[in-house]
């Protein structure tokens, strides 16, 4: 079957193979005998994320940015170009390391700079554009992008942050972070100091399981906050945002809806260790995500319109912990990657790479690679997609090209590991931090070659952390301890 959508003057074709799969592809130009005086307007669309909106900026958002990690609901939009032609570090941030203690399964070491997933958000507000991110040094940072130089004070948390913050996309001026100190925050950046207006405890909700660290990127879409938690339970939150009488934003959240990420099968299979420890994605209707467990849903929210509650629309268990954030495409598509720890059947089935369509929930591996030659390996970044082409990198230090249609691998090349950090493709430049410390730019503007590399700047430190691409600059952190801007001036 052969179902065309009309765009313009082009159609994409999606194609229902011999096993049900559907795959995506351009159908070519089409023709019309409609007359030129007339056009048509494409209905609003109903719904919390119109499909068609992935790799776009955020959804209806109102202020320019990179407003959460991968940008938009679908986790699809990695910045604004121009990338740098011939890069340096412009600045670097701050004067000293930023480091603390922090605890991990009994053992307490020293954290530096800025890890996984730790993508700063970009954005203008006053005429001047913000990058915000949260670090190992326990606060929230608010940096002037041009200097270098704090427009707040650090925000104080009492652990560290290793996740990326979500910026307001209706243009109010708050801050959502979590932060391994059992917390997840509103933050108000309308007064002289960051005001921390309601905070969200892993142990608000019951029954929960594994952890209290919070280190997913939420979303907010209509008034309402979409987060998952180490605690292993997903949240929507109704945040009742205002502006007082003395001009001040306000909110009042009230928590909604919760639920278990886990259920009896996954807890036969794995165990305890069910925690969400990625970003939640919406495309359509449909709220995906996934956890340690290795289980990957979707929650149909439409009844959320009408004070109803969400309901599990699709399950698919990859067999082992799956940290990187789900990737939706603009067919529904979803692309990710899971890590290579338990060693059992199921992941040894399924592989470390895959692609699931939803709309097959009975069967909806459509193809999938491995990364299971070590012990410990896989994935940790979430993948990239760029025309017909989806980027994965892994911890044993491999970045893969895989046919966007078929799965079959275009190109690989090897970088020093782990690659942790995600990959970000712009105006047709891919960038990727590497555990040498080296942040790379690779030509992915051919994506049926194995694309060369441009350029390369060295920054010291393992890159663990995504970098942030906004109008002819880059913002990345390192475990080294400092955030860097790269730019050519």
């Amino acid at each position: 079957m052969i179902v065309l959508a009309v765009v313009g003057v082009g159609a994409y074709a999606v194609t229902r193979t011999d096993s049900g799969r559907r795959e995506v592809g351009a159908a070519g130009p089409t023709t019309s005998t409609v007359p030129s005086t007339t056009t048509t307007t494409k209905p609003p669309y109903v719904g919390w994320v119109d499909p068609a909106s992935a790799f776009q900026p955020y959804y209806k958002a109102k202020i320019e940015g990179l407003l959460t990690f991968r940008g938009n609901p679908t986790r699809t939009y990695y910045g604004q170009g121009p990338v740098p032609t011939a890069p340096h570090a412009v600045w670097q941030y701050p004067g000293a390391r930023m480091c603390s203690l922090s605890e991990d399964k009994g053992e307490t070491t020293n954290w530096c700079g800025t890890g996984w997933t730790g993508e700063p958000a970009v954005f203008e507000r006053d005429g001047r554009t913000w990058v915000v991110f949260g670090a190992y040094d326990r606060a929230i940072h608010f940096v002037d992008a041009a200097t270098g130089e704090d427009i707040l004070a650090p925000f104080p948390t009492g652990d560290i942050v290793k996740g990326s913050v979500t910026i307001d996309p209706d243009g109010l001026p708050l801050v959502y972070t979590g932060s391994r100190d059992n917390y997840y925050r509103v933050i108000a950046i309308d007064r002289p100091q960051a005001t921390e207006l309601w905070k969200m405890s892993a142990t608000d909700v019951s029954p929960t399981k594994w952890n209290d660290d919070w280190d997913g990127s939420g979303l907010v879409l209509q008034d309402y906050l979409f987060e998952g938690g180490e605690n292993s339970q997903m949240h929507v939150v109704k945040l009742n945002r205002a502006t007082g009488p003395d001009g001040l934003v306000t909110v009042a959240p009230q928590l909604v809806w919760h639920t278990p990420g886990w259920d009896d099968e996954l807890i036969a299979n794995v165990g305890q260790e069910v925690s969400i420890e990625n970003s939640v994605a919406i495309s359509g209707n449909t709220l995906y995500f996934a956890n340690s467990g290795g289980l990957v849903q979707g929650w149909d929210l439409t009844p959320l319109f009408n004070g109803g509650t969400p309901t599990r629309t699709f399950r698919f268990w990859t067999g082992d912990d799956t940290d990187a954030s789900v990737v939706v495409d603009e067919a529904g598509m979803l692309y990710g990657g899971s890590e290579w720890e338990r060693h059992n059947g199921q992941s040894s089935t399924v592989g470390q790479m895959w692609k699931l369509d939803p709309a097959q929930p009975d069967n909806p591996l459509v193809w999938s690679q491995h990364d299971d030659g070590d012990a410990k390996a896989g994935v940790w970044g979430t993948p990239g997609v760029v025309g017909d082409l989806v980027i994965y990198t892994t911890y044993t230090g491999r970045a893969v090209g895989v046919d966007r249609t078929t799965g079959a691998i275009r190109w690989e090349k090897h970088l020093t590991a782990p690659l942790m950090g995600s990959p970000v493709i712009v105006d047709g430049k891919w960038i990727q931090g590497d555990c040498d410390g080296i942040l790379h730019a690779y030509d992915v503007s051919d994506t049926a070659i194995d694309p060369p590399e441009v350029w390369q700047v060295g920054l010291g430190s393992c890159i663990e952390s995504t970098p942030a691409v906004w109008k002819g600059r880059i913002y990345v952190g390192t475990r080294g301890g400092f955030v860097y801007a790269i730019g050519d001036a």
